[in-house]
């Protein structure tokens, strides 16, 4: 992390190398956790998921035993992809091609004229498996089976956000959209507050992100408290504040965009929305009644290693992927990549699991509300500045930390230096 005042350069290849790219695909992808699906896409025996990763693919599958696992999508005969997308109800994972099945455990069931390939047995050609963890209802996987446990990766952030229950939130939608910028681009978006002033001007009258960030090891975090009036700003009203947060989050407290402020009663504008959150989850059968003012209001914003932020409320989760995809011949882009949108619900402890709606959007045509569309129409034009040949290094400073972070575990798992 840059000690306060300080600046970093950031070399603007790694954004833009083709190289680099490989680099990351080659040492990096393979041995980090990453968000694959949700329990709500793989909550039932025979349900399979397919996640990717620039041309890396894996499938999540729940067993008949009820276990959840993860394995490469290539069937052992000559490599083809055995699923694409998800299925559910499945008793078997049947390569299309030539036939070959294997058990919902992976290991291999049936092989059309057995015979002529002789004892393949003693080569172990079921499915290669790939480690597979849970935190919430977020699921992890990792193709590599040597890596540390998920909750040492996550480490402190599970414990940190343990008050909020986790548990208690289902995924009702996914939307996946194409973007004009490399995955970095993407992630360094939802990993710094600094651009708030410049692309959120709604949000940059009702929050207050003076709160101190924190950077561990794969994780860090950000905390900012919204319903109050930002003390960068001088001559902010109540009124002010009370705009800001309707027109981006007031929902969550039951007020349309447009809402005007009610009598506060003497109260603050701050907890006359906490009383709105509260209300609006009871009318669900979600109890927060418990909760202070600053906990219905403060939204945790968690980074994980290398492409996830998480976004947490008591009443409202959502995550955010920066994906990279493959390029001709599998080779992983470096000017596109995928904006994945997981929305979650909270409900009442117990409640079954429902299976999300998972959206393609083409590009351009995603809708996440009005401050996601904000950072959506900035990728690109972010992505076309870094190709510019005089910008030869992003300068970013302390308060930008998560951002440093991202590329300090890149340059551990590449094996480069900070000017490379």
């Amino acid at each position: 992390m840059a000690s306060n005042g300080s600046a970093r350069r950031i070399p603007a290849s790694r954004y833009t190398s083709a190289d680099f790219a490989t680099l990351e695909l080659e040492r990096m992808w393979p041995r980090v956790w990453q968000i694959a699906c949700t329990l709500d896409h793989v909550s039932d025996a025979g349900d399979v998921f397919e996640y990717r990763a620039g041309p890396l693919s894996v499938l999540v599958v729940r067993g008949d035993d009820g276990q959840l696992r993860g394995f490469q999508n290539a069937c052992r005969h000559r490599g083809n992809a055995i699923c694409t997308g998800s299925a559910h109800g499945l008793s078997e994972l049947r390569c299309p091609f030539h036939r070959w099945a294997y058990g919902l455990d992976g290991r291999l069931r049936e092989v059309p004229n057995r015979a002529a390939f002789g004892p393949i047995g003693s080569h172990d050609p079921g499915l290669v498996e790939v480690r597979v963890d849970s935190w919430g209802p977020l699921v992890f996987v990792n193709l590599d089976r040597d890596c540390m446990p998920l909750a040492d990766y996550l480490t402190p952030v599970p414990d940190d956000v343990a008050w909020v229950g986790m548990d208690d939130f289902r995924c009702l939608a996914t939307v996946t959209t194409p973007v004009r910028a490399n995955w970095k681009v993407v992630a360094d978006g939802f990993s710094e507050t600094y651009h708030v002033p410049g692309l959120h001007p709604e949000l940059n009258q009702t929050m207050d992100d003076t709160i101190p960030q924190r950077v561990w090891g794969h994780t860090g975090c950000s905390q900012q408290d919204y319903g109050v009036a930002n003390p960068r700003l001088r001559g902010i009203t109540d009124e002010d504040v009370w705009a800001g947060f309707v027109s981006t989050q007031g929902m969550r407290a039951g007020y349309d965009e447009k809402a005007p402020m009610p009598d506060l009663g003497g109260r603050s504008v701050g907890e006359v929305l906490a009383e709105g959150v509260v209300a609006t989850q009871a009318a669900t059968g979600v109890d927060l009644s418990g909760l202070t003012t600053e906990q219905l209001l403060r939204l945790n914003q968690y980074n994980v290693f290398p492409n996830a932020t998480v976004l947490v409320f008591p009443d409202l989760l959502t995550v955010l992927l920066g994906r990279p995809l493959a390029g001709p011949g599998g080779a992983p882009a470096v000017d596109e990549a995928e904006l994945v949108f997981y929305y979650f619900q909270r409900v009442p402890p117990g409640a079954p699991r429902v299976r999300p709606a998972d959206v393609v959007a083409p590009e351009g045509q995603a809708d996440l509300g009005l401050v996601f569309n904000q950072d959506l129409g900035i990728l690109e034009s972010m992505q076309r500045g870094l190709h510019q040949p005089g910008l030869t290094h992003l300068t970013v400073s302390a308060f930008e930390c998560r951002l440093l972070n991202t590329h300090r575990n890149l340059e551990r798992y590449l094996g480069v230096g900070p000017d490379d």
